[in-house]
């Protein structure tokens, strides 16, 4: 991952105050979450699956962390071995295990949820994807393989993982299914030296709203979370002089906590959200970019 610091000796201060910092706090995982309670879609066994290509922390950890507390057993996917064993050890006591995969690559993907149904003769029933990377530049000096890389992962993997957890949802015939979408404030609003990145989650907003509108008579729900300023071990390389810059443009003048945006994927994927479909929440304490 480019460090979003060294992109900073490319910009005028008249351009933006508003470094590229959101992507930085976007969750970088994969799990897979089941579980048997009554908070669960239709009380029955679900799996909740969050894809990466970087080590996971942050959100997706916290993500991972907050559902097995709550009883899941996850699977943690990653294209690190060593990234998927130290997720693994941060959780609480279940049946957990770890598998690698690349989401980019359709069967790669398939072969997850293959291995998936042989292990626990279940399908997933709740998915959140999390994928993200980041290649940073302003577009003049930006690369076509940058580009092509950020939305092989950060969009096709989600259309990816999406695809192939619905088709296993509708050849099983689940009775009811969540899919939850990381995006980011920043495919809202966009954001200097992210032309990339910006263009890849707004993708997923817009994939996020169209198969919502196509799986509702399944009784699958689809939704996105706009995560804004999010403080990850990523933030303690920033100066403090740029993150209390960064502070002005929240309104609530405090970072978001990773746990803040796995509580909004925990609502999203339980009952308590049932007649949610389609939107696109925003984890920013505020801000409007």
């Amino acid at each position: 991952m480019n460090s979003l610091l060294s992109l900073s000796c490319l910009w005028s201060p008249s351009l933006s105050l508003l470094p590229l910092f959101f992507l930085l706090f976007n969750s970088l995982c994969t799990f897979i979450f089941m579980d048997i309670r009554p908070n669960w879609h239709g009380g029955d066994i679900i799996s909740f699956i969050i894809l990466s290509h970087q080590p996971l922390y942050g959100i997706g950890r916290s993500v991972c962390q907050l559902f097995a507390r709550e009883g899941a057993r996850i699977i943690a996917v990653d294209i690190q071995e060593e990234a998927n064993m130290e997720t693994l050890k941060s959780l609480a006591q279940g049946n957990h295990c770890a598998m690698t995969a690349d989401i980019s690559n359709v069967a790669s993907v398939n072969e997850i949820f293959t291995k998936l149904k042989e292990r626990f003769n279940a399908v997933p029933t709740v998915i959140v994807n999390s994928a993200g990377i980041t290649r940073d530049n302003i577009l003049l000096r930006a690369t076509e393989e940058d580009f092509n890389e950020v939305i092989a992962i950060n969009l096709k993997g989600t259309y990816v993982v999406t695809q192939a957890a619905v088709k296993m949802m509708l050849s099983e015939k689940v009775e009811h299914g969540s899919i939850v979408n990381i995006s980011s404030i920043v495919g809202k609003g966009g954001n200097i030296g992210q032309c990339n990145y910006a263009a890849s989650k707004a993708g997923v907003i817009g994939l996020t709203k169209s198969a919502s509108k196509e799986l509702s008579r399944f009784n699958i729900r689809v939704n996105a979370i706009l995560p804004g300023f999010i403080s990850t071990p990523m933030t303690d390389a920033v100066p403090e002089k740029v993150l209390q810059k960064m502070l002005k443009f929240i309104p609530m003048q405090r970072f978001g906590q990773p746990e803040e945006v796995a509580e909004t994927c925990l609502f999203l994927a339980t009952k308590r959200s049932a007649y949610i479909t389609g939107a696109c929440l925003e984890v920013s304490g505020g801000l409007n970019i």
